[in-house]
């Protein structure tokens, strides 16, 4: 009978054992992949200052954007809760939009070089940004549904596991887009 009980308090120690690794190992993947998020924003945002820069220079009506863009990368780099920090770059990102889209209303920035080789190195960051944030967020989901599930949840309490925040999505993808009738 004695056996029995040592097998037991084995096989249970050995499944406390495996869920605290499972658990270790989604709490380590959240913390890189949040590290990769935070590559592509300090790229973003070191680009920033230059593409403001370049603007500046041809532009005369927009310093209210500039300004704006200037405010948010100052908001972002002092943030850190991911939930904020996804809705401040998601306006960021929106404003960068915007200048990006000052090419069209200016020919002498269009023909820029510097502006052109700015504006590629950002749909580049922008691109890599939305992978990682898609990682990360899954990185989050897999760790909080691990902390929320029966039975190891009593595993994540007892080491006081807790949930991550997740990246705020971008609102402005949420809705169908827009076709102009022609």
């Amino acid at each position: 009978m004695e056996w029995i009980a040592l097998s037991l308090l084995a096989l249970v120690l050995i499944w406390a054992i495996w869920i605290y690794n499972r658990l270790v190992k989604k709490r380590n993947r959240v913390h890189t992949a949040w590290s990769d998020i935070d590559v592509q924003l300090t790229r973003r945002h070191d680009l920033v200052p230059n593409l403001v820069s370049i603007v500046e220079r041809y532009t005369e009506h927009e310093r209210s954007t500039l300004e704006s863009v200037t405010t948010l990368r100052t908001r972002a780099i002092a943030t850190d809760s991911p939930a904020r920090l996804g809705k401040i770059e998601n306006e960021l990102e929106a404003l960068l939009g915007r200048l990006l889209m000052l090419r069209e209303d200016y020919p002498d920035l269009k023909a820029s070089d510097n502006f052109r080789q700015l504006a590629d190195r950002l749909v580049d960051v922008e691109n890599h940004l939305q992978y990682a944030r898609r990682f990360y967020n899954g990185a989050v989901r897999d760790l909080n549904t691990l902390i929320g599930q029966f039975p190891d949840l009593l595993i994540a309490r007892a080491f006081q596991f807790q949930e991550a925040e997740f990246y705020a999505a971008d609102v402005h993808h949420r809705s169908a887009p827009q076709v102009e009738q022609a």
